[in-house]
């Protein structure tokens, strides 16, 4: 099988959303990484040296390369990354290699088998 790496940089508002909408669509699981911080094509606001910005989570996906596009669309849409500025982004990259996926490769390959 080869896979996907989907990252998506979300308000933590919507760490949940994205997650059920990946699960929905076929991601296994993710891992989510708490309080990123970055800023856009507008500076962050600051208020007396503090800056004024919502955390945002990183949420990875490791998915089959036939899921991805699909699960990478649907999360955009339930996030309203194009919708509004500043909710986030979400892209995919190669992956050549990866161990420790026995699990999820045998639930895939259950799911392949049940639908042809």
């Amino acid at each position: 099988m080869h896979f996907k790496l989907i990252i998506a940089f979300v308000e933590d508002t919507k760490t949940d959303l994205v997650m059920d909408t990946a699960r929905k669509h076929g991601a296994k699981g993710a891992t989510v990484i708490n309080q990123a911080r970055g800023e856009g094509i507008k500076q962050s606001k600051t208020f007396f040296g503090l800056t004024l910005e919502t955390q945002r989570d990183v949420l990875l996906f490791l998915v089959e390369e036939h899921l991805s596009r699909h699960i990478l669309e649907e999360i955009a849409k339930a996030a309203e990354f194009d919708a509004k500025p500043g909710t986030g982004i979400a892209f995919k990259i190669d992956v050549e290699d990866a161990i420790g996926l026995t699990h999820q490769v045998q639930k895939l390959t259950q799911e392949l088998e049940d639908k042809v």
